[in-house]
């Protein structure tokens, strides 16, 4: 097994045709399908299916296809690790993070390191945290911060970075826009805006109404962090949301929840049985010091 093939039966899996892969990869098309085949010959299994519309993976294929992924992204951190990583002059770095520390914290951290690291090619990637945890067992990302404990954590090291208090985000209208602070209970009933699936303030929203003996009204629900504050400002509903967020002087309101007081832990996330590179460590360290 070669990992040339291997890299061309996975873009053809993302691309959905051997031309779009082709092409993707800079090679003739027919050098593409020849890989592939290749590459089932040796395992004895058809990987992917030849339709009109394109292809489709086999069950063989798509239990092939996490695994061909964490070859490559193994293989390419090597690459990486190996270019000039004992300055920092090169190199790649693949960071999660939930909405609320992409809007608030992420930009401030990665400005300073892109300053101290020019050379350090950076992605990010932006979902709530269970979505993260996913990538990161997949070896979409090299570090993420996410909501701690983690599922799995066997699978991943993680290092506690900060609790944050949530609070109820209202419009300035809101006839609760001016308690200080407002049981759980006092929600029952009182229409909310609710994160999509996957995100852990939406679990943990619905956990503690539970936990008061009720479940949340909904008045809109499947939005991004950005959208839940633009409809909370609108006055659509309210929403429980990290105290960072909430910007003293804008259009929101941030009202303490009580009975019980919600807060949570976020930390940053790595796979336990991938290598940390030099440039995942000073990012850290380069968070702390924003901490």
């Amino acid at each position: 097994m070669e990992l040339q093939q291997l890299r061309y039966f996975v873009a053809v899996a993302d691309t959905g045709t051997f031309t779009a892969a082709a092409r993707e990869l800079h090679v003739a098309q027919p050098s593409v399908s020849k890989q592939v085949r290749k590459l089932e010959t040796e395992l004895d299994a058809t990987l992917l299916e030849r339709r009109k519309a394109g292809i489709a993976l086999t069950d063989a294929g798509a239990t092939l296809l996490p695994w061909a992924r964490r070859v490559l992204a193994d293989i390419d951190g090597a690459r990486s690790e190996v270019a000039g990583l004992a300055s920092l002059e090169r190199g790649r770095l693949s960071v999660g993070a939930t909405p609320s520390l992409s809007t608030v914290l992420l930009p401030r951290v990665l400005a300073s390191f892109h300053a101290a690291h020019p050379g350090v090619t950076l992605s990010v990637v932006e979902a709530g945290s269970r979505d993260l945890v996913d990538r990161l067992a997949t070896s979409d990302l090299d570090l993420a911060l996410v909501i701690l404990p983690l599922p799995r954590e066997e699978l991943f090291v993680t290092l506690p970075l900060l609790r944050e208090e949530l609070v109820l985000a209202v419009a300035k209208r809101h006839p609760l826009a001016t308690r200080k602070t407002v049981r759980v209970g006092e929600l029952r009933g009182v229409p909310l805006v609710m994160f999509r699936d996957g995100y852990d303030l939406r679990s943990a929203t619905i956990a503690a109404c539970e936990q008061a003996g009720f479940h949340p009204t909904f008045a809109i629900e499947g939005a991004e962090m950005d959208g839940v504050l633009r409809m909370a400002a609108a006055g659509v509903g309210v929403a429980v949301v990290p105290s960072m967020v909430v910007e003293k002087g804008g259009p929101l309101v941030a009202v303490r929840l009580v009975q019980p007081t919600l807060t949570r832990s976020v930390g940053v996330a790595f796979r336990r049985d991938r290598h940390r590179s030099r440039a995942a460590d000073a990012f850290v360290a380069r968070l702390r010091e924003f901490l």
